[in-house]
């Protein structure tokens, strides 16, 4: 009899959930933010080609794209050719209570590279990841009270950027799956050479709340690829492979269950305990702080089987899924210093996304308040 209530009230909770979501009229809302403008052109080139205005006619060809799906709103950061702070472009994005921000930028070097490249929030790998960043970063030096409005914030200083991830960190994963559908699509539909899916310090991601990424469609110093994304065969063809990455992704979010059902169903199968049991599952125990470290190395929307075949050697891989994506994790130790190595090897391995995760009783906190706890 107990059971038969129980398997009721989760029935009854499953359908009240799918009433409330087919009720549900919110839009899908989508921030388009064009790198530059204005007084700020972009990286210079020897051959006419503007930053700028590149990134804006690729920007609202991806919106013209999206909203032709009814259930999608598209903002844009700017619209026109003009000047806007970066402080100002996310702060346009959260007032919206954007699901998505997507920043678009051409990238440029001292040499003839090329290639596109998506990069999230995260401590910079390498001098490589950090000269873009800085060169992104470098804008806030146009601003009237620059020094006031970004507390001090240096775009040239490499500490600067350590506590810019703190705030993005939640949204990290779900990042990571939008520019890898933007990259693979780069990469398959159009050829393009893939310089990968990376993270740096760039301040208009660390300051929005929810999943962001910055695109570099390719680099305008290269003739080639510049002759490319300036041209109209060019812009269509990116804003295309940008918007199908952003439908795909959205796709891939609503294709599924609720998470809360699938939390329960995935950790307990309900019908199958007393209710006694579950009394005894959900009681944590007392007094007692559990602090573990992991590497989060991957998420995406196929479900592997946790095998060192599947990630590169790695053994003690766990899995876990919220929504429609499932998170995979490296290692499980309480101790930060085994941690850091656990990541080092995670990134030698090819992971460069990789990031730790902290749970504190096996909720998911910060590094910084599982240190904090460690330390008391």
């Amino acid at each position: 009899m107990q059971k038969q209530i129980l398997l009721l009230f989760v029935l009854t909770l499953i359908f009240s959930i799918a009433s409330v979501a087919q009720t549900n009229t919110k839009p899908f809302v989508v921030v388009l933010d064009a790198g530059h403008g204005g007084k700020d052109p972009g990286r210079p080139t020897n051959f006419g080609y503007k930053e700028k205005d590149i990134a804006l006619d690729i920007a609202l060809k991806v919106g013209e794209n999206l909203k032709r799906h009814g259930d999608i709103q598209v903002i844009y950061t700017r619209s026109t050719d003009v000047f806007i702070e970066l402080r100002q472009r996310a702060k346009i994005a959260n007032k919206a209570d954007a699901d998505l921000f997507v920043s678009i930028h051409c990238n440029a070097h001292n040499s003839q590279a090329y290639g596109t490249e998506t990069y999230v929030l995260g401590i910079h790998r390498n001098d490589s990841n950090f000269r873009v960043a800085q060169q992104e970063n470098e804008v806030i030096f146009l601003e009237d009270d620059f020094e006031s409005n970004y507390q001090g914030f240096d775009p040239n200083s490499p500490e600067s950027m350590i506590g810019l991830t703190l705030m993005q960190e939640d949204y990290l994963d779900q990042s990571i799956l939008l520019a890898r559908y933007v990259q693979d699509n780069f990469t398959y539909k159009l050829k393009r050479k893939n310089r990968g899916v990376k993270q740096a310090g760039f301040w208009v991601l660390h300051n929005t709340y929810m999943p962001s990424i910055l695109i570099e469609t390719g680099f305008i110093t290269n003739k080639s690829e510049g002759d490319y994304l300036n041209s109209l065969n060019g812009k269509t063809n990116m804003s295309k492979s940008i918007s199908d990455a952003i439908l795909d992704y959205k796709s891939k979010l609503n294709s599924d269950v609720p998470s809360l059902i699938e939390t329960t169903s995935s950790h307990v199968d309900i019908t199958d305990l007393e209710l006694e049991d579950v009394k005894s599952v959900a009681a944590p125990p007392v007094n007692v702080l559990s602090i573990n470290f992991k590497v989060q190395i991957s998420a995406g929307s196929n479900k592997l089987a946790t095998k060192p075949y599947n990630f590169n050697g790695l053994d003690q891989i766990t899995r876990q899924k919220s929504n429609s994506i499932y998170r995979y994790f490296y290692g499980n130790t309480s101790d930060y210093s085994i941690a850091i190595k656990l990541l080092n090897k995670a990134i030698s391995k090819g992971y460069t996304t990789a990031y730790l995760v902290a749970y504190m009783d096996g909720v998911r906190t910060t590094i910084k308040e599982a240190l904090k706890s460690t330390e008391n």
